[in-house]
């Protein structure tokens, strides 16, 4: 088994990757235009190589994880892009949660070099990534994505292939769904529980072992506890992204998404109070906000 992957896109997730693949034994090399974002590989056990045709011509199997579209688009079909990198049957694992239309025109750009594109979202946070706490939602090539086996099971905790390209992108986008509800109830809970005179810290510790807990009460209650927001695993910025997409999915099915829309204002609310950089988690803040909450003065 070819030992060398690659990855394009070093951010919180992708140094997470790169760091346990490593550990796993791989020999990872990768790029990001970001020089921060190249020395966080380094430390991880990674070598940096000068553009993504580079990656691609020294690793078979290249991870993707992208902030934009517009990186995708140029990552794969620029001058110095995956599609242009020498030889034949290349398999990059595209983990970003992005829209349709750019995924599928990046899926004809490598078909037509003869390159293959997975569509991979991933479901976890950075926090999750670090611990391979991480779940792949797979679409497209079975044969292709049965032969990175070994590099999901380096980098995630459980797989899913779930049938042709697009698939995976789907059900990220029901996934987020639930996500972006679930956040913003986790803190409409904490906040119920500060307005009726309850510590935080009881808040958490009663519910997050109850029947009314969630995986997204379980992960960022600690931090809506502790009000600590300042070191995001996933940011308001990239949620309002997230929710950008689906907004035009659902539209795309004329599927009417009440509880979610609610929930997403909430998102876009913090964005408007300078929140965009902080953990998602933040959205807790944006409730007190609203309720003329001061925890220094509940506490004095």
């Amino acid at each position: 088994m070819d030992k060398n992957v690659g990855i394009v896109g070093i951010g919180i997730m992708g140094t997470a990757m790169a760091r346990n693949l490593s550990q796993a034994g791989f020999n990872v090399v990768g790029y990001d235009p970001v020089p921060a974002a190249c020395v966080r590989l380094e430390s991880s056990g990674g070598r940096v190589l000068a553009s993504p045709r580079a990656v691609a011509e020294a690793a078979s199997i290249i991870i993707m994880s992208l902030p934009r579209a517009e990186a995708l688009i140029d990552v794969i079909g620029g001058a110095e892009g995956i599609a242009q990198a020498e030889g034949t049957g290349q398999i990059v694992i595209e983990c970003s949660t992005l829209p349709m239309d750019i995924k599928q025109a990046a899926f004809d750009e490598m078909e037509r070099y003869g390159k293959i594109l997975l569509d991979c979202p991933i479901s976890g946070t950075g926090a999750q990534a670090v611990n391979k706490d991480l779940v792949i939602l797979g679409s497209g090539d079975k044969d292709a994505f049965e032969r990175c086996a070994a590099v999901f099971a380096g980098m995630s905790r459980v797989q899913h292939y779930l049938g042709t390209f697009g698939r995976g992108s789907v059900m990220k986008y029901i996934a987020n769904h639930l996500v972006t509800i679930h956040n913003v109830a986790a803190a409409e809970a904490m906040v119920l529980g500060i307005k009726a005179g309850m510590d935080p810290a009881l808040v958490y510790d009663t519910l997050a072992d109850s029947a009314g807990t969630s995986r997204m009460f379980q992960m960022r209650g600690p931090l809506m506890r502790d009000q600590n927001y300042d070191e995001p695993t996933a940011t308001i910025r990239m949620q309002l992204k997230d929710i950008a997409i689906i907004d035009g999915f659902a539209d795309s099915l004329d599927c009417a998404l009440p509880v979610y829309a609610a929930a997403s204002q909430i998102y876009h609310a913090g964005a408007a109070l300078g929140r965009r950089e902080q953990d998602t988690a933040a959205v807790c803040a944006v409730l007190e906000t609203m309720h003329g909450i001061d925890r220094k003065k509940l506490t004095s």
